[in-house]
């Protein structure tokens, strides 16, 4: 089985569970997966893609204009060794299998060549059409009868990159307009938060999220220590990294003291930096935080709406307070604040401490909404249903 992925850590991760529960389950397996994603590869057989998103991030920020201000120099380059690469490891792998990102647009290619399934992974809902919502990364509202024609964004992709795919073409030795559709979807989203759509085909497989157990495992002792302190808010933009970082680490900062709340902050790649001047006890900064060992003792979680932090939030009762920056993550911070799980979502350049303090207060009404949906999730064993559709095709 050759799983492969693109993107920052939050595109890794998910790979890393379901490569692990494979894994452990005595099958043979290999996961590619870009350098620097700042998630943990130990224990498994890994190729590194030569593409590094998460210096990306650093370069450029994370948003739409600066990835179309360094197309050219940063992204494409990337995106040739993303799709080059996943060839050139299926080619000396050979698996019987290949479960991949949208990103790597080389998979069908990889499928026709080595006449193997081939298992898409939709973090979020960008390539299946359905008539229910827009897809994700494209508009928040309902447009009804034309929701199902913002999908073709995300088929309009390959144009950009074709001389990336005719060279893994030519390597695979199959023509670029060999594409077969996926034998199978895969969604590591709970159906609990985001309904079915009655218009998805079978093959399409809602399974909850992909996790791994990280809670048995051993937590920072300064990490530790703030836990123990008392209540406290989360605050944590992953990838995140444009903007303000200065300003936003004021506004949350304030906000956290006015309620008389102390504040972990995880500043990823740096979405969030706490000015020296307001540093004290009562904040704790760190890179990064496993989710699962940290949320559950949080009163609310400020963050910027990638799924995997969503379900997380969720799954440990813990309210949102939710400020997209791009792609999906608007998609969920509106479909939380529809379905009264979260209150409406912030946008990075109006974070101020009035902003979120407000959100704060509100957040803590929709607590009861969240612990039902929590219960619903705790139920459910994502990685366990996807790794039971992949081999039901082997």
């Amino acid at each position: 089985m050759l799983l492969v992925t693109a993107g920052t850590r939050g595109d890794v991760e998910p790979f890393l569970a379901l490569a692990r529960a494979a894994a452990a389950s005595g099958l043979d397996v290999r996961v590619a997966v870009p350098v620097n994603s700042g998630a943990s590869v130990e224990g498994l057989n890994v190729v590194s893609l030569a593409a590094d998103f998460s210096s990306m991030v650093r370069q450029q920020g994370a948003s739409v204009l600066a990835a179309a201000r360094s197309f050219r120099a940063i992204v494409r380059p990337a995106m040739r060794n993303v799709i080059v690469g996943a060839a050139r490891t299926a080619l000396a792998y050979r698996p019987d299998v290949i479960v991949a990102h949208p990103k790597v647009l080389s998979a069908p290619l990889i499928a026709a060549a080595l006449d193997i399934p081939h298992v898409l992974v939709e973090l979020a809902p960008t390539v299946t059409p359905t008539r229910a919502f827009p897809a994700a990364g494209t508009v928040t509202a309902d447009l009804g009868s034309l929701n199902r024609s913002t999908y073709r964004a995300a088929s309009l992709a390959s144009a950009l990159f074709v001389d990336a795919l005719d060279e893994a073409a030519g390597l695979l030795g199959v023509t670029r307009s060999a594409t077969p559709s996926p034998t199978s979807t895969l969604m590591p989203i709970s159906p609990a938060l985001l309904p079915r759509p009655d218009d998805w085909p079978s093959e399409v497989h809602m399974t909850g999220p992909w996790l791994h157990d990280e809670a048995a495992a051993a937590v920072d002792p300064d990490v530790a220590a703030f836990l123990a302190g008392g209540p406290f808010i989360y605050a944590g933009f992953g990838s995140m990294a444009s903007g303000d970082p200065a300003a936003r680490g004021r506004s949350l900062v304030l906000a956290a003291r006015d309620r008389g709340l102390r504040l972990l902050v995880a500043t990823g790649l740096g979405g969030i930096e706490v000015p020296a001047r307001l540093r004290g006890d009562d904040v704790l900064t760190v890179g990064s935080v496993s989710h699962a060992q940290v949320l559950p003792h949080a009163v609310s979680a400020v963050h910027h709406g990638g799924i995997g932090t969503i379900q997380a939030a969720m799954r440990a009762s813990t309210p949102s307070v939710v400020v997209p920056f791009m792609a999906d993550q608007p998609f969920w911070g509106a479909l939380l604040h529809r379905q009264g799980l979260a209150p409406a979502a912030i946008r990075p350049g109006q974070l101020t401490s009035t902003r979120v303090g407000r959100a704060l207060d509100a957040a803590t009404l929709h607590r009861p909404a969240v612990e039902g949906l929590s219960r619903q999730l705790g139920a459910e064993d994502g990685t366990a249903a996807a790794l039971a559709t992949i081999i039901s095709y082997g």
